[in-house]
């Protein structure tokens, strides 16, 4: 297939561009500077120039492709209401382009404030308000307009070398302050999974994915927050300390909020469903690693 994939040269999405071209499919991936098309002209990927808010871009993207991979948002915490709008317009152009068409599209969605405090799976819908974002069901909407609408979640980390995600920001953080620190106990946990394992849940979910669905891309069902702190502890070589909930903000910032949620979630519909069995290393193992520790 030819598979038209936003947000192609990112952490996730460029694993998902060398599994879909290792399958093989072809793929048209979006790009936005040059620097962008030169990644994935190496990676033996088409570029197609554009951007998430240039929606004739996507249009034309989707047209001409037999699926869509969404991976692209942009990660702006300080703008998120604008960022998550930009995303659902992207959506909906992209879906008004394949409806009709039964062509597969899967959007991007996360587990990280579905069910705090509760095992989340695959059949559990975001209870309306709170995170703005609505990838998820701005793609599921198209389900019964004629697209093989799904969303592939991931977990609050998607770790691997290049990760420039939450486990770096706790790396920053450790650094800046001296310690390396969770909240309360540190039980809370964390879900998470390899972005090559990650980049196979979405191949299978576009080869044999079910319209409508909800897949998630969890290798560990919830890793606790205390042992990422003490893994950075350990490397960094400074104490690892526990700060309680009222001297979190102090400690993490606006980061806060993610390290004291408490978000389980399960993978296994998804195993059952697709037949992904991720294979590459957990997150401590990963996390232990020089290239986490090296900037």
């Amino acid at each position: 297939m030819r598979i038209f994939v936003t947000g192609a040269t990112g952490f996730v999405g460029s694993a998902v561009v060398a599994e879909l071209i290792g399958a093989p499919h072809s793929v048209v991936g979006l790009a936005r500077s040059d620097a962008a098309a030169d990644k994935l002209e190496a990676a033996g990927a088409e570029v197609h120039r554009g951007s998430l808010d240039d929606l004739d871009s996507l249009r034309r993207g989707a047209a001409g492709s037999d699926g869509v991979i969404h991976c692209a948002f942009i990660h702006d915490f300080a703008n998120i209401v604008e960022s998550s709008a930009i995303d659902q317009r992207a959506i909906e152009a992209i879906g008004e382009t394949l409806a009709n068409s039964e062509r597969p599209f899967i959007a991007t969605s996360g587990v990280a404030l579905l069910r705090p405090g509760q095992v989340s799976t695959e059949e559990m819908v975001r209870p309306p308000g709170g995170f703005p974002r609505v990838s998820e069901e701005a793609a599921l909407a198209f389900a019964p307009l004629g697209v093989r609408a799904m969303a592939v979640r991931l977990p609050p980390t998607v770790h691997g070398e290049g990760d420039h995600g939450f486990v770096p920001r706790l790396v920053a953080i450790a650094r800046e302050k001296g310690s390396s620190a969770y909240v309360g106990d540190g039980l809370n946990r964390w879900p998470a999974v390899h972005r090559l394992d990650a980049a196979r849940a979405y191949r299978l979910a576009l080869e044999n994915g079910e319209s409508g669905r909800r897949y998630h891309a969890i290798a560990e069902e919830g890793v606790p927050f205390r042992a990422i702190a003490a893994t950075i502890g350990k490397r960094l070589d400074i104490p690892v300390v526990s700060v309680t909930p009222e001297k979190a903000a102090e400690h993490f910032g606006w980061f806060a909020m993610f390290a004291g949620v408490d978000t389980p979630s399960s993978s296994a519909l998804t195993r059952e469903w697709l037949g992904w069995r991720p294979t590459e290393p957990g997150l401590i193992a990963d996390l232990d690693q020089p290239y986490y520790f090296c900037g």
